[in-house]
């Protein structure tokens, strides 16, 4: 038997440890925010990644505000070195965004059902972490030798911006050009999927204030909510068409995302709908937008049309003033279209799925924007099993044979990015 044969047997052969390993990551709730249980993640992957002979390190994200006594961001990597070939990372985030309402099942049990495994998480992303993990397994098992050096990461916080985890290590030169060569990140973009890059992101607050008066005088007072409201009608009216009119050339997917969009995420002002009877004119209202631009439109016009559109609403409410406050700035990123980290997974699964793969981009942003902008490595891809729709869904799943495939790809791929040298 040929070695690649032999590493795809050793999958199929590892196949219920790599289930059972998933479904021990979903049993951990690592849940943000806050931000529960990662450093009980973190080492339960270090403890199993030492066993197998990797040299492990646990890297807090000192000196972020996020990183507290309470709520650790602690970040686990593990290398297995080889011959002198490339080094290949491996990175999954360990963090799972909260279970919600709507599940018929424990979101933290790891149910195994109709061929699939449910969970928070399962999907986003703790299945590409166990497919990780278990494509180097399978490599070792098949007797045969790593051209290179494999680095398998579990990070924090992805699901809040990544600024404590992959961003972390790349500030730190854990992951860098010049010592890390490519990048896959396991996320969930469907298993015969590679994925090139994302949108933009312009995440931003409008405040609103006018004047506090008596509510039963609301005429000697200035109604901020009033004020927010217009601005919200314009948004709707005015900036939504023409977003929707703006198309980008990047397969971004699904195909609603492939033109520029605005969310209104949360406004809140006035009296706490909740609280105390307060017979006041509201006199401050903020509210927090998500704007996702094209790699075409760039971040500069993005926020010039948004200031634009506050001085028009601003003009026609003279009483009410209005300041918009960048949140969160995400510049959009792609993947060179030649580069071997592409040939790469398009190769491995021809041979494990029998078609070529679809390249796409995704409709939100992923810790890629950290390898390629702070790390300034430009090799890197998302890979892994799970369907994208599935992220963040009352009963979650990733399907078991998706799973088992993602890890013979990553197997493949790993060694075929080995085999290129550098």
């Amino acid at each position: 038997m040929d070695p690649i044969e032999r590493v795809l047997s050793e999958v199929d052969r590892a196949a219920d440890e790599i289930v059972q390993y998933t479904v021990d990551l979903v049993r951990i709730p690592t849940v943000n925010p806050p931000g529960e249980a990662y450093d009980a993640c973190a080492h339960f992957v270090g403890d199993d990644l030492a066993r197998r002979s990797y040299d492990v390190e646990y890297i807090a994200a000192e000196g972020r505000a996020e990183h507290t006594a309470r709520h650790p961001r602690i970040n686990v990597v593990g290398t297995r070195r080889g011959g002198p070939g490339p080094v290949v990372h491996l990175n999954s985030h360990i963090d799972v965004v909260p279970a919600g309402d709507g599940w018929t099942v424990d979101p933290f049990g790891g149910r195994i059902k109709d061929g699939k495994i449910f969970g928070r998480g399962v999907c986003d992303m703790k299945a590409g972490l166990a497919a990780s993990v278990f494509a180097i397994e399978a490599i070792a098992r098949a007797g045969v030798a790593l051209p290179g050096t494999v680095e398998i990461s579990g990070t924090a916080d992805e699901e809040s911006g990544g600024f404590a985890g992959v961003a972390y290590l790349a500030e730190t030169g854990r992951i860098r050009k010049g010592r890390t060569d490519f990048v896959i990140i396991p996320e969930p973009l469907n298993v015969d999927r590679i994925c090139v890059g994302h949108r933009g992101v312009y995440w931003f607050e409008v405040t609103a204030r006018g004047r506090i008066g008596h509510g039963s005088m609301p005429f000697l007072g200035v109604n901020a909510i009033d004020g927010m409201g217009r601005l919200l009608q314009a948004v709707r009216d005015t900036l939504m068409p023409a977003l929707a009119s703006r198309r980008t050339a990047v397969p971004v997917v699904p195909p609603g995302a492939r033109h520029a969009t605005i969310n209104i995420n949360g406004i809140e002002g006035g009296q706490r709908v909740d609280g105390i009877q307060t017979p006041c004119v509201a006199d401050l209202c903020r509210a927090v937008f998500d704007r996702r631009f094209l790699i075409e439109e760039g971040l500069d016009a993005a926020k010039q049309e948004i200031a634009a559109l506050v001085a028009q609403v601003a003009a026609a409410a003279p009483d009410v003033r209005f300041d918009v406050r960048d949140l969160m700035i995400v510049h959009p990123t792609r993947t060179p279209d030649d580069s071997p980290v592409i040939g790469s997974l398009d190769r491995s699964i021809r041979r494990v799925l029998g078609r070529g793969a679809e390249l796409v981009a995704s409709p939100g942003t992923y810790d890629h924007k950290h390898v390629a902008r702070i790390a300034g490595v430009p090799h890197c891809v998302a890979y892994g099993p799970g369907e994208l729709e599935q992220a963040h869904q009352p009963d979650e799943y990733c399907r078991i044979d998706d799973l088992l495939n993602a890890t013979k790809v990553i197997a493949l791929a790993t060694l075929d990015l080995m085999g290129a040298g550098r």
